[in-house]
């Protein structure tokens, strides 16, 4: 496959690896360094044009194209033998216009980005979770974060979206040009095209109540009743998690609530009645959210698993606490996290894509640093005991193992992706992590 590839090698002014070459094996790397790639190639085009090239001599070559930016989510590729892993990391422009509310971020650019230039604005973005993540990825799969009960997912916000198709075609999709490819886009993910940059919406959101409440993890079964129980009824204008967590160092073990809201603050009462030991809400600027979880800032091994739930009686939340929190043995370091989903994340949004809204109360994930066989088998454990209360969907962007991805989707909705795809890319030339 070395010698088929070998053709692209000058593109992208000699930004092009293959395998045995000195940069491959650091080239080739995702932001889960525990997924081992091994494509056919790695290019790193600096513009559109260069993109352009990339797919034009993929094709040409008889090769596949696997567009990727940080390499978040990379766990469910599959072998890469006759693919080319396309990094958009060096396409990292981003630009906001505040009077028409909107940013355009290149293929490249992290949410970070987007987020210090929209602050001194006195707006924000529909981010996510932490700094690190591209807004490509995160935006073309959904997009969940501390504004998502108020405000819906990040994906519905999208209004244009520049790709290169498997022609080689510069396209904009949006409104009024392509509505169908804009639609596919929009909660589809990467099956479509090289997305070279995104347009999106920004919100007048300057400052927000956000912070944490922390217990020892020996509370965990009084404040995961009373978070659950909280939850149900709590206002759109706030979202929340709550993790169990084990920390390598200083060895504690913790409950952890975490979140944000746009409205009174007095929402988080009953969640104080409950005598956190640590209890940092307040009001902070906006951009101060994109750092509220403390996610990994950088490349790191990792394992986890997901799954959307439903409603959570007391027989669900006794299993969890049986397979994730104390005394349970768990050898993960996130034996569970619960995000709170609900609001306008349960409300078809007007005009929406694919992903109108997500089914399900909370979204539960777990994960830990690979290494022991325990681990893999502990966070399975853990999905397996709550799928009596799971819902019949999944949220691709959660999901780092492969899985049957019609299962995102309701039923008409996938049919008219898979007639899309086929229309726009009918060689199967790109290849997605959650293949359409």
């Amino acid at each position: 496959m070395t010698t088929t590839a070998s053709s692209l090698r000058g593109l992208c002014g000699g930004a092009v690896h293959l395998p045995g070459d000195p940069g491959y094996d650091t080239a080739r790397v995702p932001w889960n360094v525990a997924v081992d790639l091994r494509p056919a190639a790695v290019a790193y085009p600096a513009d559109v044009v260069e993109v352009v090239e990339v797919v034009r001599a993929a094709a040409a070559a008889g090769l596949r194209v696997a567009p990727q930016g940080t390499g978040h989510n990379a766990g469910p590729l599959g072998p890469l033998d006759d693919v080319v892993l396309l990094r958009t990391s060096a396409m990292t422009g981003v630009a906001v216009d505040p009077d028409r509310r909107v940013a355009r971020a290149e293929a490249g650019a992290l949410w970070v980005d987007v987020v210090e230039q929209a602050a001194p604005h006195g707006l924000a973005a529909l981010h996510g979770s932490a700094p690190g993540v591209g807004v490509v990825g995160y935006s073309l799969g959904g997009g969940l974060g501390w504004y998502s009960r108020s405000l819906g997912l990040q994906t519905n916000r999208i209004t244009a979206v520049e790709l290169v198709t498997a022609t080689g075609e510069r396209v904009r999709a949006d409104a009024g040009h392509e509505p169908d490819l804009f639609w596919a886009l929009r909660g589809g993910g990467g099956n479509f095209g090289v997305v070279t940059a995104l347009e999106f919406e920004l919100f007048p959101i300057a400052h927000a109540y956000a912070g944490l409440l922390v217990w020892d993890w020996t509370h965990a079964e009084r404040v995961l009743p009373a978070w659950v129980s909280w939850a149900a009824d709590a206002p759109d204008e706030i979202t929340t998690a709550l993790r169990l967590v084990r920390l390598p160092s200083p060895g504690r073990q913790l409950v952890v609530v975490d979140g944000a809201t746009l409205g009174d603050p007095g929402v988080l009462a009953p969640l104080r009645a409950l005598g956190p030991s640590l209890d940092t809400f307040a009001t902070v600027p906006a951009a101060a959210l994109m750092r509220l979880h403390m996610d990994p800032e950088g490349p790191t091994p990792a394992v986890s698993r997901s799954a959307l739930l439903g409603p959570l009686p007391p027989a669900a939340l006794d299993a969890l606490l049986a397979v994730a929190g104390p005394g349970s043995g768990s050898s993960l370091m996130v034996t569970a996290e619960l995000r709170q989903l609900g609001g306008a994340l349960q409300r078809p949004a007007p005009g929406a894509g694919a992903l109108p809204f997500l089914e399900g109360d909370f979204a539960l994930l777990n994960g830990g640093i690979p290494g022991k066989p325990e681990v893999v088998a502990d966070a399975e454990r853990v999905i397996s005991a709550m799928r009596p209360w799971a819902v019949d969907r999944e949220y691709l962007n959660l999901t780092e193992v492969a899985i049957d991805t019609s299962r995102a989707f309701e039923p008409a909705a996938w049919a008219r992706l898979r007639a899309i795809r086929a229309a726009v890319d009918p060689g199967g030339l790109f290849v997605a992590n959650h293949v359409i």
